[in-house]
């Protein structure tokens, strides 16, 4: 790192006010988490919650990866910002480790579905019914808030899995990468339809929907209710039609198990779709008048897949390399289900139990006079909570000051990046570059903050490809899932598996952040619609109403019409 270039510094100015803990924060580039946590943030989140910090060392020191020492969080003016540091190893001992990691990946990529299947997957789903099966109503406080340590204990443990699964997964990613480079040609549109799940807890969730609404479809009037109530008065009054509570007890059933499902995947604020189905709801209502057929639709996913896989044996003109394309092509489609399935089991179910923890614990506080609403226990730090649960300290007054401050950074789009910007952080730190389309995303935010863009054309990154003009949909949450049309073309900043629903409702798919390889991308080539990611402001370019060309296969947004 003798000749590590600086491309850029912002340490701050009177519009992006930075607080500073020491000089070496400072040499950090810390980029925007809008991947994860596009909304600003809950204290209690960012206190205990974030999937940064001491799972990440763990998985530096674990691994004996020499691409970084930690993966740590920065609260700036209300948002997550994170850092990668760089790697401190001796000079000496960075060939060792490389030959480590070189040596004892394979053997994790080899072993890891096995451990997943008999392990960890029953390890995970203990950990979760322990967290919300604790009496809150009549165990004491001392009690409940052993119980919360308990849990934050099991929060750590499944992120360290989580990290497990990651570096296990991408060892089986980069290895057939590796090979098809070598035996077929540079990385194509047939690499990305091998590389999506074929069978996997998002696919499963889709076709569970889609049998519940062959049920409703069978029945001309029952059919006719769904395709005419509003969902939230279908809630109240399905029980009450002919056949009606079979059919509540069979949703009920489906959301028993689909049910946990934050509404953003990294944070405890929001309702879950078990607290509130509406969107389960409002998925099969939009699933009954589309007649959404799931079969048609997993079918079109294996066969372009199946397809791809020919095109590329076809195309392997060296015997000697077929053998080890083949090999390597049946270990990455074994993990390929490791992504949603992963993100069904921790990032989603795990931080779901927390919040229904959380509320617990809430609940016995506002019983106790220390909250006035359940909620407000997430606009405490943890260090906030423990002071406050045994002494006098104004929890209300700390909550509603920090929710109010909250609502105020929320009206102020956040920076892209501070810190220094040095080559390391920018080209050689991998994690930007694969989920957040770094180096492009830096230096397409230093345009826009330079001189604007506003421009017709946006120019990002490739999802997934093929090319669809329609009207642009602008989607800030799922809440607005009802409001999607199928000819519409979702602009947001995000998706998250609980987003899942909506891309089988949408033609296209533009979003602010994200790399070849983050959810909106992945999902988008298994739904076999065009996408275009890391767009950085399209969300703040782009209208409802609008009418827009995306092209997936060169990572290109039109505006044809305005409103």
């Amino acid at each position: 790192m003798a000749e590590n270039k600086i491309y850029a510094t912002f340490f701050g100015n009177d519009e992006y006010p930075v607080e500073w803990a020491n000089e070496e924060e400072k040499k950090l580039m810390w980029w925007y988490d809008d991947l994860h946590c596009p909304n600003p943030l809950s204290p209690m989140y960012f206190s205990v919650g974030g999937w940064w910090g001491p799972t990440c060392a763990y998985f530096y020191k674990r691994f004996g990866y020499v691409g970084g020492k930690d993966w740590v969080g920065k609260l700036i003016n209300g948002y997550l910002y994170t850092a990668v540091v760089p790697p401190t190893l001796p000079e000496n001992l960075q060939e060792g480790h490389l030959a480590y990691y070189g040596n004892v990946m394979p053997y994790y990529a080899d072993t890891f579905i096995d451990k997943w299947d008999n392990e960890y997957v029953p390890e995970l789903i203990g950990m979760a019914d322990k967290m919300v099966n604790f009496d809150f109503e009549n165990e004491s406080l001392a009690s409940a808030m052993v119980h919360l340590e308990d849990c934050l204990d099991m929060q750590e443990r499944a992120f360290r899995i989580h990290w497990i699964l990651n570096y296990a997964q991408a060892q089986a990613s980069g290895e057939f990468q590796a090979i098809y480079e070598e035996a077929v040609g540079p990385i194509d549109e047939d690499y990305s339809l091998i590389t999506v799940s074929p069978d996997d807890k998002n696919w499963d969730s889709l076709r569970d929907a889609w049998k519940i609404k062959e049920d409703i479809c069978a029945v001309g009037a029952m059919k006719a209710f769904w395709e005419t109530v509003p969902a939230k008065d279908i809630i109240a009054e399905l029980a009450d039609q002919p056949g009606g509570a079979e059919l509540k007890k069979k949703i009920d059933d489906y959301v028993d198990v689909y049910g946990w499902k934050p509404l953003w995947t990294h944070e405890y604020t929001g309702k879950i779709w078990k607290e509130d189905p509406t969107p389960v709801y409002e998925a099969i209502k939009n699933y009954v008048i589309t007649d959404y057929d799931y079969p048609k639709q997993i079918a079109a996913n294996n066969d372009s897949q199946k397809a791809a896989i020919e095109r590329a044996r076809a195309r392997i003109e060296d015997e000697d390399l077929r053998e080890e394309f083949e090999k390597k092509l049946a270990l990455n489609l074994k993990m390929l289900p490791l992504t949603p399935n992963h993100h069904f089991y921790i990032d989603q179910s795990i931080y779901a139990h927390m919040r229904i923890m959380f509320l617990g614990l809430a609940d016995k506080l506002v019983k106790l006079g220390k909250l006035d609403d359940r909620e407000d226990i997430f606009m405490l730090t943890y260090d906030e909570l423990r002071a406050g649960a045994f002494s006098d300290l104004d929890l209300k007054s700390i909550a509603a000051a920090a929710r109010a401050k909250m609502e105020e950074a929320a009206k102020k789009p956040p920076r892209y990046w501070y810190g220094t910007v040095d080559h390391w952080h920018l080209y050689e730190e991998i994690y930007k570059q694969i989920l957040w389309g770094y180096p492009d995303v830096f230096y397409k935010s230093q345009e826009l903050e330079a001189a604007g863009d506003q421009g017709d054309t946006i120019k990002a990154i490739s999802g997934s490809a093929g090319c669809v003009e329609g009207p642009a949909r602008v989607v800030k949450s799922p809440a607005e899932f009802d409001q999607l049309q199928p000819e519409d073309i979702m602009v947001c900043q995000m998706t998250n598996p609980g987003w899942i629903i909506a891309f089988s409702k949408i033609a296209g798919l533009v979003t602010d952040t994200g790399g070849a390889l983050s959810h909106p991308a992945v999902v988008s080539r298994e739904f076999g619609i065009p996408c275009v990611v890391g767009c950085v402001n399209a969300t703040y370019r782009i209208k409802t109403g609008d009418k827009i060309r995306v092209n997936g296969d060169d990572g290109t947004v039109e505006i044809l019409e305005r409103v």
